[in-house]
C-alpha cells in the first residue's frame, strides 16, 4: 500500500469521510491543476487518480447532442433579438445557478440542453471518434500528461482540496445529525448567545432556541442535559442543528431509555400531551398478556418514572393505560380524578363527564391543566359537570343544616327568655 493511500485513509479516520469522498476531492483538484496548466479553453476535463500507484490520467469528456451551435443560434434568434449594450455577460454556470433560484426545474434543463463546446459534442463530430456513438452517451478523450504541474497549478490544487475536504465533513456532519432528527442526545451547555444558548454535541454545535426552552428550567455553562433533535438543515455557515427541550417527542425517546419494554415494544406509547415544565399524559399499552403498563412505567418504588421526571426538572408525568374504548381511555385520561358517568358524541368528538363534587377540581386540575392534557391526549373535548345527585344531596344537607341552625337560635332565644323572666322574678 502506498503511502499516498496512508495519507488518504489517515484523513478520512480524522474527518469522518469516506475514502471515494476523498479520492473525488483529489481528482477535482488535479482536474483543476490540469486545467491551469494544459487545459485548452473547449476542454472538459476529468482526471483519475489511482492512490496505489500514484498515477494520474487526464480526459476530456463530452456529452454527445442531436443540436449544433448554428441550430442554437437560430432559436435564440427566432426568439428574441440581441440586445447590443454594454450587459455584463454572464457564464453558462452562472446563468443555472440563476435560474436554479427561481425554482423552476424546467427551466434550469433547458438552458443545460443549450449547445456548449466544452461540454458537447455533435452527433456528426462524434461519429469521427466513435462510429458507432449514440445520443446522450459520454465521448471520452485521453489527454497527455506530459509534465508535472507548476506552481500555480499545486496552489489551485491545493485550495480545491482544502475547499471540497470542508464541504464533504459539513455534508458528512449533517448527514449524521440528519439521521438523528427525532432523537434525543446528550449535550453540554457552551453560552448564552442572545436569548438562545449553544449546546456542544460533540461534533456539532446546536442552537436552543428560546421557543424551545422551558420556562422554568435554568441553563448553565457546562451543565449536561439531554435534547431532543427537531432539524438538521445546511446554511451558508455550515449545518445548522436546531435542539429542543419542549418538544412532546422527548418524552417517548426518555421511555425508551428508561423502560426496557417500550425499548424492545413489548409495549407501546400510544399518545402523549405535554405543557412542558408543568405536566405531561403518557397513554400506554401492552402487548403482552400479564404485563402491567403503567406498574413497568413507573418501576420498583417509582425508580424508573423518577429518572424520566429528574431528566425532566421536576415536571409531573402521568402514565395511563390506553383503550380502543374511548369512554375508558378519557376516563384514564383524566386520573388522578375519578369519573363517575360519561356519555360520548362520536359525531362531535365532545364527552360530557360527570364527577363527584369533591373530585371536581381534581378534574380540571390547575388553571385547568389536568383536562386540558387528557382533551389533548385523547383528541376529545371534554366537559366536566358535577354529579346531579351529588348537587341534590349537597342541597339537603345544606337545607337541613341550616334548619337545625334556625331551630338551635330558636331555642337558644327561648333559653335566654326564661333566664331573665327568673332573674326579674328575683329582683
Amino acid at each position: 500500500m502506498s503511502e499516498v493511500l496512508d495519507a488518504i485513509k489517515q484523513i478520512c479516520k480524522e474527518k469522518g469521510l469516506s475514502v471515494e469522498a476523498v479520492l473525488g476531492t483529489i481528482e477535482q483538484a488535479l482536474a483543476a491543476a490540469y486545467r491551469k496548466d494544459f487545459g485548452l479553453k473547449d476542454q472538459n476535463i476529468r482526471v483519475n487518480f489511482d492512490p496505489t500507484t500514484g498515477k494520474i490520467k487526464a480526459f476530456d469528456v463530452k456529452t454527445v447532442v442531436d443540436y449544433g451551435p448554428e441550430e442554437e443560434e437560430e432559436e435564440v434568434a427566432e426568439k428574441k433579438e440581441v440586445k447590443k449594450d454594454n450587459k455584463k455577460k454572464t457564464s453558462k454556470k452562472e446563468k443555472i445557478e440563476k435560474i436554479k433560484l427561481s425554482n423552476n426545474p424546467a427551466a434550469v434543463e433547458e438552458e443545460k440542453k443549450r449547445f456548449n463546446p466544452k461540454y458537447h459534442l455533435t452527433l456528426e463530430d462524434a461519429k469521427k471518434i466513435k462510429k458507432g456513438a449514440k445520443i446522450d452517451e459520454e465521448i471520452i478523450t485521453e489527454l497527455e500528461v506530459s509534465a508535472p504541474f507548476g506552481r500555480m497549478a499545486a496552489q489551485t490544487a491545493k485550495q480545491v482540496i482544502i475547499q471540497r475536504l470542508r464541504e464533504a465533513e459539513r455534508d458528512a456532519l449533517l448527514k449524521e445529525y440528519k439521521e438523528k432528527e427525532g432523537r434525543i442526545v446528550s449535550g453540554i451547555i457552551q453560552r448564552r448567545e442572545g436569548r438562545n444558548f449553544l449546546i456542544d454535541l460533540g461534533k456539532a454545535t446546536a442552537i436552543l432556541p428560546i421557543e424551545e426552552q422551558i420556562k422554568e428550567e435554568y441553563y448553565n455553562s457546562g451543565q449536561r442535559i439531554k435534547v431532543f433533535i427537531v432539524s438538521a438543515n445546511q446554511t451558508f455557515r455550515g449545518p445548522e442543528i436546531i435542539v429542543s427541550r419542549t418538544h412532546p417527542e422527548i418524552i417517548r425517546e426518555l421511555f425508551a431509555l428508561e423502560i426496557p419494554e417500550i425499548n424492545n415494544k413489548t409495549m407501546e406509547i400510544k399518545a402523549i400531551a405535554r405543557e412542558a415544565g408543568a405536566r405531561s399524559k403518557v397513554a400506554v399499552i401492552s402487548n403482552q398478556e400479564n404485563l402491567d403498563p403503567i406498574g413497568a412505567c413507573i418501576g420498583q418504588r417509582g425508580a424508573r418514572i423518577q429518572t424520566i421526571i429528574a431528566e425532566l426538572g421536576g415536571e409531573k408525568v402521568d402514565v395511563v393505560e390506553y383503550s380502543e374504548d374511548q369512554k375508558v381511555f378519557i376516563t384514564n385520561a383524566l386520573s388522578p380524578a375519578k369519573v363517575l358517568k360519561i356519555e360520548i358524541n362520536k359525531k362531535t368528538k365532545v364527552a360530557q363527564v360527570e364527577v363527584k363534587d369533591d373530585q371536581f377540581s381534581l378534574a380540571i386540575g390547575k388553571g385547568g391543566r389536568n383536562v386540558r392534557l387528557a382533551s389533548n391526549l385523547t383528541g376529545w373535548k371534554i366537559e366536566i359537570k358535577e354529579d346531579s345527585e351529588s348537587k341534590e344531596k349537597e342541597k339537603d344537607k345544606n337545607s337541613k343544616e341550616k334548619e337545625k341552625k334556625e331551630v338551635s337560635k330558636k331555642e337558644d332565644k327561648k333559653e335566654e327568655k326564661k333566664k331573665n323572666k327568673k332573674k326579674e322574678k328575683k329582683e
